[in-house]
């Protein structure tokens, strides 16, 4: 899954990397979690004018915890900040989001934890090999509330794991390469079967996963120190076999 990640690129670096429209200014964000707002890039509400320079895509914030455009009550729903790649397209709570409304959540990388014993233990930062900045696959809607207020909100695409994830967590964020940006934020065109092949697990050397200190587990722990490497409590177990199980229950800012 991912629960919880980070973004500390600068606005000017995102809007060369995802070719939108100036960003408003932000400090590093070094422990995102959800229910905090999360920049989200998506297509254009219209497309340009024939000739135009301008950018086809939009940069705005959503509520990291997807509500669907249909619920009466939010809650009355599980919090759902992850949608599962391989149902999305069928699930009540996010095929409309799947079909018409996918976007790109900017990220520098993850958290994730090792389960011990039954019990969350050692954690990791995850990030592209060598730093840098990559792209979950995301959804958004927008929820008109019964006393007429209204919020974005989205959530994040996981995957099942690759092989060097796997002896942390079985599952995964989907990574939208760059090359791949057109197909996934085109839902004029592309439905969800014809983008299936970008909900594949990213290759397994496009990670690394670096061994980190229990401050992540605190959302008030937000200074990048909670990303210093320490040494492993104990080497990651063997992956045991999986059992795919499914489930749905998975504005400023600073």
């Amino acid at each position: 899954m991912c629960g919880r990640y980070t973004l500390t690129v600068t606005p000017v670096e995102l809007e060369a990397l995802f070719t939108v429209l100036e960003i408003e200014d932000f400090p590093p964000r070094y422990n995102i979690a959800p229910t905090q707002p999360i920049l989200v890039v998506a297509a254009a509400h219209g497309p340009s004018e024939p000739g135009s320079n301008l950018p086809d895509r939009r940069a705005f914030l959503v509520r990291w915890g997807l509500i669907p455009s249909w619920a009466k009550d939010p809650r009355d729903l599980p919090l759902l900040i992850n949608a599962r790649a391989e149902t999305a397209a069928d699930k009540n709570s996010f095929k409309a989001a799947m079909r018409h409304r996918r976007a790109l959540v900017p990220a520098s990388g993850f958290y994730e934890w090792r389960r011990e014993g039954g019990r969350t233990g050692q954690a990791y930062f995850v990030r592209p090999r060598g730093g840098g900045t990559v792209a979950f696959g995301g959804l958004w809607e927008s929820y008109l509330a019964p006393d007429g207020s209204e919020i974005d909100t989205g959530a994040i695409l996981t995957t099942r794991a690759n092989a060097a994830i796997a002896s942390i967590h079985d599952r995964m964020p989907v990574v939208v390469k760059p090359e791949n940006y057109g197909r996934w934020l085109d839902c004029r065109t592309n439905e969800p079967r014809e983008i299936a092949d970008i909900l594949e697990p990213v290759e397994p050397d496009f990670f690394e996963a670096i061994p980190i200190s229990p401050k992540v587990n605190k959302v008030a722990n937000t200074g990048p120190d909670i990303q210093e490497p320490i040494a492993p409590s104990s080497p990651p177990p063997e992956p045991a076999p999986k059992v795919v199980v499914e489930d749905d229950r998975q504005m400023q800012l600073f």
